[in-house]
């Protein structure tokens, strides 16, 4: 059902979507607005391991301190 939806989502809407952008940030805004998202996925994914990681040594501690 998502599939269809992500199908459907790059027609037409999509190219009025990119015009949007071009128009309210010009061709030269967008690799630096494109380098900017790009970095804050970076330091999302960063943070989201390090707290996976955090959780994941403080459940093997807490297995260890049961034994």
């Amino acid at each position: 059902m998502n599939t269809v939806l992500l199908v459907n989502f790059f027609g037409p809407e999509m190219l009025v979507i990119f015009f949007a952008i071009l128009l309210l940030f010009g061709g030269r805004k967008i690799p630096e607005l494109m380098r900017g998202i790009g970095k804050g996925i970076r330091e999302f994914n960063s943070a989201r391991a390090s707290v996976e990681t955090e959780l994941k040594e403080g459940m093997k501690d807490e297995k260890d301190s049961e034994k």
